[in-house]
């Protein structure tokens, strides 16, 4: 039997290129993206793919794609919280607002996703989740990735104690720790840099 995703960030990078290899080989795919315009484009038409809009920081918009992709696909058997973006810029030079934005979509949108899933989760006694962390999250020696770094070491704190508190339903999870991939993650429609730089760290920006 072929498995139902729910995939999130999926317009581009891993989240694309995961949503276009499991159609091809025949599983169901819910993609969420704020360009979900973009992501029909992207994938085209497939009786397997749901699309679906979704603000990954808004709990109720995570709710209502959940509840979409039950109805359609009648079960979840893998969510991947692939949605993020990276933040360039010295611990110094961010800003209170652009570190909590930060966590707010790496951090506490896949929390968001994570508690909206495992109800439906639970009740099937199986599943497994796949939070995307990065090679940032296990070391932090990444000049000018300090606060993006910090959101990613969050994800696999919360991933371990998650995979043990859901063990007993049979749900699976697993934190996965990219390194350098050919995506459009340093691009600018990608990389967020602060608003208000300073000189003297444009070495660690640049590094």
């Amino acid at each position: 039997m072929n498995n139902v995703w729910f995939i999130t960030g999926a317009s581009k990078g891993f989240g694309l290129e995961m949503t276009k290899q499991l159609l091809a080989q025949g599983d169901m795919v819910a993609a969420t993206s704020r360009n979900i315009a973009e992501l029909e484009k992207l994938i085209g038409q497939n009786e397997n793919f749901l699309p679906l809009s979704m603000d990954i920081v808004d709990e109720t918009d995570v709710a209502r794609a959940i509840e979409a992709t039950v109805s359609r696909f009648k079960k979840i058997d893998v969510v991947v919280n692939n949605a993020g973006y990276g933040l360039l810029g010295s611990v110094e030079e961010l800003t209170d607002a652009e570190s909590r934005k930060n966590f707010d979509v790496n951090v506490f949108g896949s929390l968001n996703v994570i508690r909206q899933a495992l109800p439906t989760l639970r009740k099937q006694r199986s599943g497994h989740i796949f939070n995307i962390s990065s090679i940032g999250g296990y070391v932090g020696d990444f000049s000018g990735f300090g606060i993006y770094c910090a959101t990613k070491f969050a994800v696999i704190g919360f991933t371990e104690a998650l995979a043990v508190e859901t063990a007993e339903f049979g749900i699976k999870v697993t934190a996965v720790l990219p390194g350098y991939f050919r995506t459009n993650f340093l691009n600018s429609d990608s990389l967020v840099t602060p608003r208000n730089e300073i000189s003297d760290y444009a070495g660690a920006r640049e590094s």
